[in-house]
């Protein structure tokens, strides 16, 4: 007589947001870098310490090692924007298709369109990008629960830590476009943010495009930040809000314009022989 087969139970998926142990399991190089061994009692040698202590310099030329391929693989590309927001949007929200026409706009400008590789607003604007003949770039990252390259990406490159990556992003991009998101998202905004308030960068934009998702934080920082005295007035300055995909290209091109004059009134591009940028100007490699 045969078993009757019991229907077997579907595994759990683990939302990437939730906690730890919602997890696949996969320890990522992040974690084994930033876990601290744990002892029973404080002790002054601890075999898993001194272990962890020995795998260190193999870690920082693993980091190495993975700022050198960046470095290589994007010193070429030229002039780009990058674009952030959300892994969750989908194809027929609207944000979806404004992140596509606003990489399309700044593709036929001239700029390459690099995101973060990954699904929503990151493949809208390597779809839009690529759809108008421009360069797409996808700058990935390891994650518990793995993240696979859009199907929309030309230059594809992996990273381990978060910190290299965003190395990348603001070394190479003339510019950021904050589109809604998580997190994650917010995490790249002040971090530019931050540099540039900082003198480390300047004549970066950082658009907010979708008033109504921003207008929040804006107003946050208005009436709690910047009245207590946290930051200065001049600092609500460093980021722009806008709904148009035309508005926040024409942001862009106009500040890279202007900081390609400034390098040309210190001398450094008539050394190098190019000519005076204009609106019709080819967009020239950033050097930072």
């Amino acid at each position: 007589m045969a078993k009757s087969l019991k229907p077997r139970k579907k595994k759990p998926v683990p939302n990437v947001t939730l906690y730890r142990a919602l997890r696949s399991g996969r320890v990522t190089e992040d974690e084994r870098l930033l876990r601290r061994p744990m002892v029973p009692k404080p002790a002054p040698r601890s075999p898993d310490a001194a272990q962890f202590t020995h795998t260190d310099p193999w870690r920082v030329l693993r980091i190495t090692g993975e700022f050198i391929s960046g470095f290589d693989a994007l010193a070429d590309v030229g002039a780009a924007v990058a674009i952030f927001g959300s892994a969750r949007t989908r194809e027929e929200d609207a944000m979806y298709q404004a992140a596509r026409d606003l990489s399309a706009l700044l593709a036929k400008s001239g700029f390459a369109v690099v995101t973060g590789g990954g699904p929503g607003i990151m493949e809208a604007s390597n779809r839009g990008a690529r759809e108008a003949g421009g360069l797409s770039i996808g700058c990935n990252i390891e994650l518990p629960m793995e993240q696979g390259i859009n199907p929309y990406v030309d230059v594809a490159i992996n990273f381990r830590y978060f910190f290299v990556r965003k190395t990348m992003f603001v070394k190479y991009s003339e510019g950021f476009i904050i589109f809604p998101g998580g997190f994650g998202t917010v995490d790249e905004l002040f971090e530019a943010l931050t540099l540039i308030q900082t003198g480390k960068i300047d004549h970066f934009p950082v658009v907010l495009f979708g008033s109504a998702y921003w207008g929040g934080l804006v107003h946050w920082l208005k009436k709690a930040v910047l009245t207590e005295g946290k930051i200065d007035p001049q600092d609500m300055d460093l980021m722009l809000v806008t709904d148009s995909p035309e508005e926040a290209c024409r942001i862009i091109l106009d500040c890279y314009q202007k900081r390609c004059l400034k390098a040309i009134d210190k001398g450094e591009e008539n050394k190098a022989g190019k000519a005076r940028p204009s609106d019709d100007a080819n967009i020239v490699p950033r050097n930072r």
